[in-house]
């Protein structure tokens, strides 16, 4: 069973950092595509960053050049069972970036994975 735990949102003037991480756990496999999605009111979800399991990255248009995603992995060989810690740097914050952020994961990269965190607040002000 995958879990997903966001941390490291909050308030943050035009311009200023935040970095978001989100604890991974409970699955066993090391071929998993980890990323970030984000929802502002009334707006439709969208994809942020991804990680794919070979390393490669993808950024939305919108982020490129101002935030990045990267992660640190380790296997339990004793449980069979990956653990990772997903993270966002995000940079030059502005006030389109408000919204809240979800972290999730799933075997491919996709605009629908299969596993969510309960998202945290990003709001730029």
């Amino acid at each position: 069973h995958v879990q997903l735990v966001e941390s490291g949102g909050g308030s943050v003037e035009v311009g200023g950092s935040l970095r978001l991480s989100c604890a991974a756990s409970g699955y066993t496999y090391s071929s998993y595509c980890m990323g970030w999605f984000r929802q502002a009111p009334g707006k439709e979800r969208e994809g942020v960053a991804a990680i794919d399991s070979d390393g490669s990255t993808s950024y939305a248009d919108a982020v490129k050049g101002r935030f990045t995603i990267s992660q640190d992995k380790t296997e339990d060989t004793a449980l069979l069972q990956m653990k990772a810690t997903l993270y966002l740097q995000m940079n030059n914050l502005e006030p389109e970036d408000t919204a809240v952020y979800y972290c999730a994961a799933d075997l491919v990269c996709d605009d629908d994975p299969n596993f969510w965190g309960q998202g945290t607040q990003v709001t730029v002000s």
